[in-house]
């Protein structure tokens, strides 16, 4: 790949939905400069003053009037990030989960693996995710299967990277954290798109520990109900369930992991393998 068609810093955007984030947002913001130039954050009908906390920070700063659910926060962050020309979006959450520090390497992958929906995969130090979110992210990972022909490792995770060609993708349906899924069921039925999945660690309010996280807003019995029931009407009108299955079992979970302690780095034939 030549130096002109790289992702990096400078045409790709960090965007962060942001839903009563004023406890963490500053400085999730802050370290996402680190990263990027282009920030966008999209406040969600806030009403906590979150837009307040970032009002001084060199960030392009979308509000919507009202809640209207993170499947249309990335919506417009996906459309901002389109006008400006940028070829991809990074994405993370605007709670402190997330590792600004991670986002190079999910865009290091996303150079090995053009094309590719890139995951930041919540693997290392597992046993610090709350056992009803790992048991919940394994369930969405068998109903993601469904959806799009092949293995995901950690299909719930907010942090990822979409390539220029999936968030120029149009009439995406679903709202709230069924967008998440059904963009990467799209991707896959409309451009053949697969996703990789980069191990990264996520932070969680644990006993003994200083750092302090709101409550999360995915509420795992309801969403993950959406969500299942979203791509279970989906898969069924797609049709074909035998042949999907088929595809899921010849299509395992794809890791880069140079350092080969959850996976390896698949190349780009392996990436790109039609479903």
């Amino acid at each position: 790949m030549t130096e002109s068609h790289r992702l990096q810093r400078d045409n790709v955007a960090v965007l962060i939905p942001a839903l009563n984030e004023a406890l963490r947002i500053r400085e999730v913001v802050l370290a996402a400069l680190e990263q990027s130039a282009n920030v966008i954050v999209v406040d969600d009908g806030s009403s906590d003053g979150t837009h307040e906390c970032i009002g001084d920070l060199p960030v392009i700063l979308i509000r919507h009037p009202r809640r209207m659910g993170k499947g249309e926060a990335l919506r417009s962050g996906f459309r901002e990030a389109r006008q400006r020309g940028m070829r991809g979006v990074l994405t993370m959450d605007g709670d402190g989960q997330h590792r600004a520090a991670d986002l190079p390497r999910l865009l290091e992958s996303a150079n090995r693996h053009p094309g590719c929906i890139i995951i930041g995969a919540r693997l290392r130090k597992r046993a610090s995710q709350p056992t009803y979110r790992r048991l919940a992210n394994q369930f969405g990972d068998w109903g993601l299967a469904w959806g799009t022909g092949y293995q995901i490792t950690d299909s719930q995770s907010g942090q990822r990277f979409y390539p220029a060609e999936v968030i120029a993708l149009d009439d995406i349906p679903g709202e709230n954290f069924a967008f998440e899924a059904q963009i990467v069921i799209s991707a896959a039925r409309r451009l053949g798109t697969r996703c990789v999945s980069v191990p990264i660690e996520s932070r969680y309010r644990a006993a003994g520990c200083d750092e302090q996280f709101r409550a999360s807003h995915f509420r795992p019995l309801l969403d993950l109900y959406r969500i299942t029931s979203h791509i279970v009407i989906q898969a069924v009108r797609y049709g074909g369930l035998p042949a999907v299955y088929r595809s899921i079992q010849a299509n395992p979970p794809l890791i880069d992991d140079p350092s080969g302690e959850f996976g390896h780095s698949p190349n780009r034939a392996e990436s790109r393998k039609p479903i």
